[in-house]
């Protein structure tokens, strides 16, 4: 029985927007000690959020829950993917970056991709998944809301950037809602 579900996460705000999403069920989120630091190897969203949950969950004996997220644009071969918090020193700088190498170039596919992770206090993972939202990269930001690749990030089906969007509108089609809208119904089973 999880009574408590630690996020591998040392960010207030990402723990906020976990229990947001999680708020119908009845489990009790908290955030990793400090002192547990998981560094990110793996090459992919799904194994780093693997990496990270079986980790927090041996070091604190307890179930843990953890993502990696980003952006993957076509064109850049799927770059920055797991670098996406890494593409520059600032949101300014990676979204430059992300103009910058895409150039002209008629193709502007692109996607944000959330890879979630659930695992056992022993480490072993009970659950992996990935959300993923399609969308495509403007020619230059649009909209002031949001963070990160929000303002270049759009998606057609809604005529908008993330950082035109609603908090909720965001919230229910962005990479990280597709990901609990799978992962509720599975995570219920193990509660």
């Amino acid at each position: 029985m999880i009574k408590t579900l630690v996020v591998a996460t040392g960010n207030p705000g990402k723990l906020e927007e976990m229990k947001a999403y999680l708020s119908e069920l009845d489990v009790e989120l908290q955030l990793k000690p400090d002192e547990i630091e998981v560094e990110e190897t793996g090459e992919t969203f799904i194994e780093n959020a693997c990496l990270k949950a079986s980790e927090v969950a041996k070091a604190t004996g307890q179930w843990a829950i953890a993502d990696d997220s980003g952006l993957t644009v076509d064109a850049l071969n799927g770059a920055p993917g797991v670098y996406s918090a890494r593409y520059g020193t600032s949101d300014r700088d990676r979204i430059e970056r992300v103009l910058r190498e895409l150039g002209n170039s008629s193709n502007r596919k692109a996607a944000f991709v959330c890879a979630m992770a659930i695992a056992r206090p022993d480490g072993e993972i009970a659950i992996q998944l990935e959300g993923v939202c399609p969308g495509e990269i403007l020619e230059s930001p649009k909209g002031d809301g949001g963070f990160g690749y929000d303002p270049i990030f759009y998606v057609p089906a809604e005529q908008k950037t993330f950082a035109e969007m609603s908090p909720e509108q965001k919230h229910l089609v962005s990479h990280r809602g597709q990901a609990f809208k799978v992962l509720l119904p599975q995570l219920q089973n193990l509660l």
